[in-house]
């Protein structure tokens, strides 16, 4: 492995490891490490020094993953396999160990909100706007058209130029762009790109239609405030989502345009590493501008405190797995994180999220087979 390669792997890393670090920054303020607060404690002494602790573990936890990186790239850069496998076992520790720092923080903030009260000091309400729905809550799906063309294109093109792939494709590349895996050209393996162009396609128009559908979470304190922001965080993810997915299928189409032209084999390793890099900026830099049901957006003042939002904490397992069968909603908003998850206790939910991943690991072992 070369400098180079280690380089971008880091680029790619690091800025991950600092959103995670931060995440008690991105969440709403009536939210601390998946506990339901007050808008208006979120600024008390004791919160903030949380907040910096959570932020020091987590960071201490980064530091001792990238050494160990730097470390692997060294002694196990010659072999790509045992690389791959430790960065794996690396990324695996790394998820297990932040889990763990955020229920440490999470049981504190539960024993903090218990002993103050807070859940009991106010009126609790849920505000639901009626006119939420009829706003333009993202961008339209017909953006998506210039996907499903650029994968119509490839796989057109893949026909037409079917007798000048060579015999051997390759599969997979190493870091100095070396080819470690080959399949035998046949229909359905040249067919592996465009197939997957279109199967994301169909993810990332369904992930813009749920950004849409998404449960309204708006907060009583500030009602009105807060559904400008939701409005916001929601267009700018979508507008997001929109950018990812076209430059993810030319991404693909690159790929499946040099079984066919000739292209430096190295440029085969770098160009998805610089589009990781460039996926993991912008949603950096979404968060911190915008924050999770757009907490971070700056159009007025904070709410009245004279009421807060309903206490879910029971629904919410751990502070991030939210269980409630009465809820008809299947999706909706992180607790601690910015994005959007399921309602684990709607089966419909269930089967979306499985054929997803099932598609998603299916497609490639069945033309690749």
């Amino acid at each position: 492995m070369n400098a180079i390669s280690i380089f971008l792997l880091l680029a790619v890393l690091i800025p991950v490891f600092i959103s995670l670090m931060f995440i008690p920054y991105w969440t709403r303020k009536t939210e601390s490490f998946g506990v339901t607060i007050p808008e208006e404690v979120y600024y008390q002494p004791e919160l903030k020094e949380m907040r910096k602790k959570y932020t020091l573990f987590t960071g201490i936890l980064s530091i001792f993953i990238i050494i160990l990186f730097l470390l692997a790239g060294v002694y196990f850069g010659s072999n790509e396999n045992t690389f791959s496998i430790f960065i794996s076992v690396l990324i695996t520790i790394y998820l297990i160990g932040s889990f763990l720092v955020y229920l440490k923080f999470h049981q504190a903030m539960k024993k903090l909100k218990d002993k103050e009260k807070w859940s009991g000091e106010k009126s609790q309400q849920i505000f639901v706007n009626t006119q939420f729905r009829k706003q333009k809550l993202t961008y339209s799906n017909l953006w998506f058209i210039f996907s499903f063309i650029i994968a119509f294109a490839t796989i057109i093109i893949t026909f037409q130029s079917y007798q000048q792939i060579p015999e051997q494709i390759p599969m997979q590349y190493n870091f100095e762009g070396e080819v470690t895996n080959w399949a035998e050209k046949s229909y359905r393996t040249v067919l592996i790109m465009p197939i997957m162009q279109l199967y994301l396609t169909l993810l990332f128009l369904f992930i813009n239609s749920m950004i849409g559908r998404a449960k309204q979470q708006i907060n009583a304190e500030n009602p009105e405030e807060s559904m400008r922001k939701n409005v916001i965080f929601r267009r700018r993810w979508s507008l997001y989502i929109i950018m990812t997915g076209t430059a993810l299928t030319l991404m693909f189409s690159f790929i499946q345009l040099s079984f066919i032209y000739p292209v430096n084999q190295q440029l085969l390793t770098i160009v998805p590493l610089v589009f990781s890099l460039a996926v993991t900026a912008g949603a950096i830099a979404l968060t911190i501008t915008t924050g999770q049901g757009g907490s971070r957006v700056k159009t007025g003042t904070g709410g009245d405190g004279n009421v807060i939002d309903r206490d879910d904490d029971r629904y919410w397992k751990l502070g991030q797995f939210y269980v409630n069968k009465n809820d008809p909603a299947l999706f909706l908003e992180k607790r601690f994180g910015i994005g959007w998850t399921i309602n684990f206790a709607r089966p419909l939910a269930w089967i979306i999220f499985l054929v997803i991943i099932l598609l998603a690991v299916g497609i490639p072992l069945l033309l690749g087979a």
